[in-house]
């Protein structure tokens, strides 16, 4: 796991064991805010450790960004914080989360020991904002990667957490294409310092804007791609050519899982755009 401090009270840990997803962490005078956990016990128990050792604070909240487990995994490793999340994120936890958990603890003995927590404070529109000591932290929904996606401003240092709204590869199988595009345009002028990606690098201020308008490109060119591809006589085999590069991506994001990514959003937005293209 990687640890890196982008401002005096913000630390970034990044997984070494599974596709670069991120956790942050925020202190202030009035206990730690947690943003996300690690999928594997192993790394959120170090970050924990870092967090009350090293750190000396506790951490009086976990905020969900969304409920898939890379994100959500080790959150009952903080039974005193309560938990944040938007209201979709709980229910997906309490339906689609518990299922897939109880499946992984059949093939991973690391997950065992995994008690699924649901968020105890949830919204459902608007901003939700939190005046934690000496932080200000404002909470919206960004769907598309999946519904219940939301982002965390801290506003004193314009520092944004944006989850997996913004990662290395834009991916919407589990969420829409048509709502990722518009939460990434929702995102730009927005000034930050910096923008945490819930997989990859951290993005700073020079470069947000160009990163988000990388993403939208990639979207933009993967449906016209596809729409070119639905048309062919073989679609099959021209969908299949979609490269990740040829839609202004690097195959080698995210240690080479980008591909994966990509090959799946074809499939995902094919399928919804076959009929639509059909009817042009």
């Amino acid at each position: 796991m990687q640890r890196e401090r982008v401002a005096d009270d913000i630390y970034v840990f990044t997984s070494s064991l599974y596709v670069q997803v991120t956790a942050s962490v925020i202190l202030t005078s009035q206990g730690a805010v947690l943003i996300d956990t690690l999928i594997y016990p192993e790394e959120t128990l170090a970050m924990k450790r870092f967090i009350e050792g090293r750190l000396g604070a506790q951490v009086a909240y976990v905020i969900n960004t969304h409920f898939h487990a890379d994100h959500t995994t080790g959150t009952c490793f903080f039974p005193d914080a309560q938990v944040i999340a938007h209201s979709l994120c709980r229910k997906l936890l309490d339906t689609r989360g518990r299922e897939a958990l109880e499946s992984a603890k059949h093939t991973s003995e690391e997950l065992r020991s995994i008690e699924l927590v649901l968020p105890q404070l949830v919204f459902d529109s608007g901003v939700l904002t939190l005046h934690l000591g000496d932080k200000t932290l404002q909470l919206w929904q960004t769907p598309g990667h999946s519904p219940d996606s939301i982002v965390v401003l801290v506003k004193e240092d314009r520092t944004l957490f944006a989850a997996d709204t913004l990662m290395s590869l834009p991916y919407f199988v589990d969420g829409s294409y048509d709502h990722l595009l518009q939460s990434l345009e929702s995102l730009r002028g927005g000034s930050y310092e910096h923008v945490v990606q819930g997989h990859g690098e951290i993005v700073l201020r020079g470069e947000v804007e160009e990163r988000l308008q990388e993403d939208i490109d990639y979207l933009h060119q993967l449906r016209m791609a596809i729409d070119k591809a639905l048309t062919a006589p073989d679609s099959d085999q021209a969908l299949a050519a979609i490269s990740i590069d040829s839609c202004g991506k690097s195959s080698i994001l995210l240690n080479g899982s980008a591909q994966q990514l990509h090959r799946q959003n074809v499939i995902k937005l094919a399928s919804q755009r076959r009929e639509i293209v059909g009817q042009l």
